[in-house]
């Protein structure tokens, strides 16, 4: 019981509010019963009263800026901190502003004792309601040097010293954006047990804005125990860009946020973070365990996409960087086909002993094909365009592979021909012609594979990205690639993609006069 009396000594506090009518504060009742409930007008105490504290009366400014909005410490101190013509007493109502008040006998004991409230700091919220605590300066200025400061201050310029002869410092914090956490901050200064116990009671979130009052009012010893206990523990997405906004406005020593430094940032990493996505596209590229490369590729690409919410800047993803992957998938490619063709001896590694070759064929087109929907999603596969253009080797051994295998090239360029007919991908003319000179042909002997084994491919949506692809290339390359398409589908109609939507356009622009084109294509 004694501790626990010498506790409440120490300090007490209010809630200042408007009350329902000024008749009220004359009725002497009003020091034996609790506060009545406000009218609409008036706004609620925004945190409850906890025991050993009482409720006093509001006060008259001395000010200092709020600790937790802008800064600790205002440019004028004296004239803020100066002596009130004339003090109010506890319950008075003084002409700004209307308060209902009750405040507790204090203890006999207690008037020139250590345990005093002879401090008296009044808070009012940003958002209205106040708070009033009185306080011991011993135990205040010990704990935060900035009040250490002012009630020094204050007690120099003689404020302290009245014709009643009182003693109490007054103090007033304005525009307080939480009474409540700036409340749980003082509380903290008159705890004898250690502190970090009592903030794994409040929760990572409210701590963060505990270390930012703390902060502001100089109290080292909260800020100290406030870093302690959130290094410690995991973050919410939404706890660490909070805590990732404090440090930017408040500087700490380095030594003592190093370690919550080392979780918010990568330090002195500048060559990792240029490689890392490299490093991961490779590591997927080069797994073989299928479950394991779906769930990597997934999650590799929703980080890399240009629409996630973790893109901070491009920094991390360098265009050499993929195309360097895309070039050594390619190779493994062509070394794939000449094993398939017998070009070259059967050479397996040990991971891909006994696997048959369309596997390995299908692996190595979803890597290209995953690296390609990225350099898409980035607006840089223009350069994809030509360089798939230029594999004459795969198109050598196209006609000599199995059409269970080859068509699996197929599948690469029917991803640049959707991008191109939707608008996805815009390139040069002479990359476009490249594209569909080396590889229509085989696109057109490969799409009944397609069409059986579609891996995800609209069907529907190439056809018509293919047409619209022709569309877009010289009438007189047009006409050759027409042409081509127009013998082939008379002989395997149902193997062939069905372009006779855009033949149809590419015959009316070539022989039909511009305005008579123009009127049947918009009909």
């Amino acid at each position: 019981m004694d501790d626990i009396s010498r506790r409440r000594r120490s300090w007490c506090c209010s809630f200042t509010d408007p009350p329902s009518s000024p008749d009220s504060l004359a009725n002497p009742k009003l020091s034996s019963k609790p506060l009545r409930k406000l009218d609409a007008s008036s706004k609620p105490a925004s945190v409850p009263s906890s025991p050993g504290l009482s409720l006093v009366g509001r006060i008259d400014p001395r000010r200092i800026l709020s600790p937790g909005r802008v800064s600790p410490i205002d440019c004028s101190p004296i004239q803020l901190l100066g002596p009130a013509p004339s003090p109010p007493p506890p319950a008075v109502v003084d002409s700004v502003a209307r308060s209902e008040s009750f405040r507790a006998a204090p203890p006999r004991d207690r008037p020139e004792s250590r345990g005093a409230f002879d401090v008296r700091l009044n808070l009012r919220g940003k958002r209205g309601g106040g708070l009033v605590l009185e306080l011991n300066s011993e135990v205040l200025s010990s704990n935060s040097e900035l009040f250490a400061g002012l009630i020094s201050e204050y007690r120099k310029s003689g404020a302290g010293s009245s014709s009643s002869g009182s003693k109490m410092c007054r103090i007033e914090v304005p525009e307080v954006e939480n009474l409540g956490v700036f409340r749980e901050a003082v509380e903290l200064m008159f705890e004898e047990d250690d502190i970090t116990k009592r903030l794994f009671k409040i929760g990572v979130f409210r701590v963060i804005d505990v270390l930012e009052v703390s902060a502001g009012i100089m109290f080292t010893k909260g800020v100290l125990s406030c870093l302690k206990y959130l290094e410690a523990v995991p973050w919410t997405e939404e706890e660490e860009e909070k805590l990732r906004n404090l440090f930017t406005r408040f500087k700490f020593d380095e030594a003592t946020t190093r370690d919550i430094l080392a979780r918010l940032y990568l330090l002195d990493s500048v060559d990792s973070q240029q490689n890392l996505s490299r490093q991961l596209v490779s590591s997927i590229t080069t797994c073989t365990d299928v479950n394991a490369r779906h769930e990597l590729k997934l999650l590799v690409k929703g980080l890399l996409c240009r629409s996630s919410v973790y893109e901070k800047d491009h920094h991390d993803l360098n265009k050499e960087d993929i195309y360097g992957v895309c070039r050594s998938c390619l190779s493994s490619l062509v070394s794939l086909f000449e094993e398939a063709t017998g070009n070259i001896s059967h050479q397996k590694t040990g991971k891909e002993t006994g696997k048959p070759m369309i596997e390995r064929v299908s692996r190595q087109v979803d890597n290209i094909n995953w690296l390609l929907d990225i350099l898409l999603d980035r607006q840089m596969a223009e350069d994809f365009v030509d360089m798939w253009a230029e594999q004459g080797e795969l198109l050598k051994m196209h006609a000599d592979t199995s059409p269970m295998v080859r068509y699996e090239l197929s599948r690469v360029s029917a991803i640049l021909f959707v991008a191109m007919g939707t608008r996805k991908l815009q390139c040069r003319s002479e990359s476009r012609s490249g594209l569909l000179q080396a590889w229509f042909g085989t696109m057109l002997l490969d799409f009944g594979w397609l069409q059986r084994c579609r891996k995800g491919l609209d069907i529907k949506g190439l056809e018509e990205a293919l047409g619209q692809t022709l569309l877009t290339l010289p009438l007189k390359q047009q006409y050759m690639l027409f042409m081509e398409w127009f013998r082939y589908f008379s002989k395997h109609s149902t193997d062939c993609p069905n372009l006779s939507k855009a033949f149809q356009i590419w015959w009316r622009r070539s022989f039909l006069r511009g305005s008579e084109t123009s009127a049947i294509e918009s009909r």
